[in-house]
């Protein structure tokens, strides 16, 4: 989902929930967000897609060293007009350990591949990911491919907001196939794999615990916590000692032109399956951001 970029600003938060301000890139058009974010830890940059309703050419990915000074490294556009297979709609971004990056698109259901020096192309547009009906006149039903996560054993998952559905992908060929999952998600957005393999899933209403022993052919979603969904979080992450981070984004003010939230939060999450018994429990990080003209992204690195 859309969230608003301050002076097109990226900031890292700590475990303790100190707040850095990472990029402030004044070079880029006004009026864009940044979506998807993500840390490449081998070749130390920082991802983040870049997007403009106004002007879908500015659909793009940005790189930018996590060193200071932060650089920017470049900017790849994903947007092609004379192709209808790349209409406007980058949303997630995740990268594998060569330095490639993927990108979901959320209105034509593909795939892009950004390769270490930024030349990109559509890795996949399965006829999987359009085989579910979508169900009209609900909030997420324009948006299809959402959060989007690397997997070391050669693939990728990708969640589908509209359909409720993950995909597995395989990252050279692009080819995919449906994940049969024991219960249906609702509208899933981000998606984030803890150290012990388990998956993440963060929605408007939920965050689901899902686990697979056989390679993702199928997934079991042992856990789930309700979360504040009129705080419309989007987006989960993975810290130190496999702990969870929820971002509550509030992007339904963003979607309706409201851009002059000052307060975010991001929470701790934990299962309570996973803790014996103990209540699920939330940690504020963050309250009150210098964020006056927007909304924006946060990640932790």
């Amino acid at each position: 989902m859309q969230v608003r970029v301050v002076l097109n600003l990226n900031c890292s938060i700590s475990d303790a929930g100190v707040v850095n301000t990472l990029v402030s890139d004044q070079s880029l058009p006004g009026n864009l967000s940044f979506l998807g974010v993500t840390v490449d830890v081998v070749y130390q940059r920082l991802l983040a897609v870049v997007y403009n309703h106004s002007d879908p050419s500015n659909c793009a990915l940005a790189a930018y060293d996590s060193r200071a000074p932060y650089h920017r490294l470049f900017v790849t556009t994903l947007y092609e007009p004379a192709s209808s297979t790349t209409a406007a709609g980058a949303n997630d971004v995740t990268v594998d350990f060569s330095g490639n990056a993927y990108v979901s698109n959320s209105v034509s259901d593909l795939i892009w591949k950004v390769d270490l020096e930024g030349k990109a192309f559509v890795l996949s547009k399965s006829k999987v990911f359009t085989k579910t009906p979508v169900e009209p006149g609900m909030l997420h039903s324009s948006c299809g491919l959402n959060g989007i996560a690397y997997c070391s054993k050669g693939y990728i998952l990708v969640s589908q907001s509209n359909t409720g559905n993950l995909y597995k992908v395989d990252y050279e060929d692009g080819s995919a196939r449906s994940i049969t999952l024991n219960r249906k998600l609702t509208a899933p957005d981000g998606i984030a794999f803890r150290r012990d393999g388990v998956l993440v899933v963060v929605s408007q209403y939920k965050l689901y615990f899902i686990k697979s022993d056989d390679n993702w052919m199928e997934g079991v979603v042992y856990d789930e916590t309700a979360l504040d969904f009129e705080s419309f979080p989007t987006s989960v992450t993975v810290g130190a000692e496999d702990r969870v981070y929820v971002l509550y984004g509030h992007a339904k003010e963003g979607i309706l032109g409201n851009s002059q939230r000052d307060q975010f939060s991001i929470l701790e999450v934990r299962s309570e399956d996973e803790s014996a018994g103990e209540a699920v429990w939330m940690y504020v990080l963050i309250g009150d951001l210098d964020a006056k003209n927007g909304d924006f992204l946060k990640q932790i690195c």
